[in-house]
């Protein structure tokens, strides 16, 4: 029989800019010579993941042929700037055209940015046929330089300013989410649109909960998190424990201390996979902090940090002698923390829903912004001793952007370790007590607009999120005063916004 042949004049539009990586000398060593060993073996692979994280945290991707990878490797890949521009209903929240691509005129016309994989985060999905792999990309202007809405950029910047300074951050992760089973009904479509979330999905608890780390609550969901583990370590992420906590199937995934940027890059991957992989077997996982469900209780996202002295390798936050209090460098940089909590909380708790952890009657809520030992009432908590000192902010909620949330850290952490002046401090002089962390997506939006997030973000992408969140926090708004809905318990529209994507 004989078959056509196809052939393609030019794949330009698709494939980005020729020799883009190249001219603009983008890559490392290190990524170069893993870009030469992922070309030799893309024979063996049927389909690349192409991905960025959005602005909310999101995976975002294309899937390509392998051939077609072999193309974007080094010339990159149009992306339409679209994740950029809605906010977590899909609405449209930039205005590209009135307000002229805030300042970046690519995106004006909402005109493409380039996509550049990093060599150094491909791997290949266990298990997937066809087989599939899976790449992080860099966003870039069409003149080589980073996209000024990039949330990996940020975080490569602040890793690059602790090398300047002769520091290495370290940052591990303690991740809580909630196990489903997913109940058979319609995919959620209907009234979704823009802006408009559809219903979320229908699903039922696995175990009854509150039976804090009890042995039998986890084998109720065994069954699904000990294969899911197996996975994520075949994946080569570092896996220290699955553990069941309060609410009826809430799981907590604790992983080895990493470098900042892998760390981002691990919590991306595993939220992504695990939704997936639970998805392929009949349930729902969801890393939204308080689902709208019976006795369901609100999940955090714990980020644990300390920073290395690069040259000897030394943790900076083990006390010297026999004090086994926190280091001068550790409460130093726990100070910036505090000083820094309130203008850049957005970046830890971005939902309207995360919210709902920190109030007071939640016992365990990290509620007060201040450090101490060993107490989970506080934001910070000094944990260990000698080369496992390390702080714990316990303020994020899961489904927070990952590169964003950790440069907040790093940045408002080496401000507090070069001694920069704060904007302002934890505890006012002469306060009796100290502040407390937003309350409300409202507050926290508040105190980022009129703070100092562009130190960290540039004003493009300090403009691009409060744009994404006023959109958020409005159609919320709006909803509450349209249904008559009080604001005393999760609402309906939180879980159609949130649960699903999230």
């Amino acid at each position: 029989m004989y078959t056509r042949s196809w052939r393609s004049v030019s794949a330009q539009d698709a494939v980005g800019t020729p020799s883009f990586v190249a001219d603009h000398a983008l890559w490392s060593q290190e990524q170069s010579a893993a870009a030469e060993q992922i070309e030799a073996d893309l024979a063996q692979i049927d389909f690349v993941r192409l991905v960025f994280p959005d602005p909310h945290g999101l995976a975002r991707s294309k899937t390509l042929t392998a051939d077609t990878f072999r193309s974007v490797l080094r010339n990159g890949m149009n992306f339409s700037p679209g994740p950029f521009l809605f906010d977590t209903g899909h609405a449209i929240a930039v205005d590209f055209l009135g307000e002229p691509g805030l300042g970046i005129e690519e995106l004006s016309g909402a005109g493409n940015f380039i996509l550049v994989p990093d060599p150094l985060t491909f791997q290949l999905l266990p298990g997937t046929e066809p087989r599939t792999a899976w790449v992080i990309g860099d966003e870039y202007l069409r003149d080589g330089t980073a996209h000024p809405l990039s949330a990996r950029a940020v975080l490569r910047r602040l890793d690059a300013a602790y090398t300047a300074h002769g520091y290495t951050p370290v940052v591990g992760l303690e991740v809580e989410w909630y196990l489903t089973r997913l109940i058979e009904g319609a995919p959620g479509n209907t009234g979704n649109g823009f802006g408009l979330q559809g219903n979320a999905p229908q699903v039922a608890a696995v175990n009854a909960g509150y039976q804090f780390n009890l042995d039998a609550r986890y084998d109720s969901v065994a069954p699904l998190t000990d294969p899911l583990a197996v996975h994520l370590a075949a994946l080569g992420l570092p896996l220290r424990s699955m553990e069941h906590e309060s609410g009826p199937g809430q799981v907590e995934s604790t992983f080895s201390p990493m470098s900042a940027l892998d760390t981002a890059d691990a919590m991306l991957l595993f939220r992504t996979v695990t939704k997936r992989w639970c998805a392929q077997r009949g349930h729902h996982a969801s890393f939204m902090s308080q689902p709208r469900l019976d006795a369901f209780d609100p999940s955090g996202w714990h980020v644990h940090q300390s920073v290395l002295d690069t040259a000897s390798g030394r943790n900076l936050f083990a006390a010297e002698g026999p004090s086994s209090g926190p280091s001068p460098q550790a409460k130093a940089y726990a100070d910036g923390l505090l000083a820094w909590s309130r203008e850049l909380f957005l970046l830890s708790v971005p939902t309207v829903n995360g919210y709902r952890r920190l109030n007071s009657r939640h016992a365990l809520a990290p509620t007060r912004i201040d450090w101490s030992v060993e107490d989970r009432t506080v934001m910070l908590r000094m944990v260990g001793g000698g080369r496992g000192a390390h702080i714990e902010n316990r303020s994020a909620e899961p489904c927070a952007n990952p590169y964003l949330a950790i440069a907040a850290q790093l940045f408002a952490g080496l401000e507090g370790l070069t001694g920069t002046p704060a904007p302002e401090t934890g505890r006012p002089p002469g306060t009796a007590s100290p502040q407390f962390v937003p309350q409300s997506l409202h507050e926290a939006l508040d105190a980022f607009r009129t703070g100092r997030a562009e130190q960290l973000l540039g004003r493009p992408l300090a403009t691009c999120l409060t744009r994404l969140k006023e959109s958020e926090l409005h159609r919320y708004q709006t909803w509450l005063a349209t249904t008559g809905t009080g604001e005393d318990q999760v609402t309906a529209w939180e879980q159609r916004e949130y649960f699903e994507a999230y």
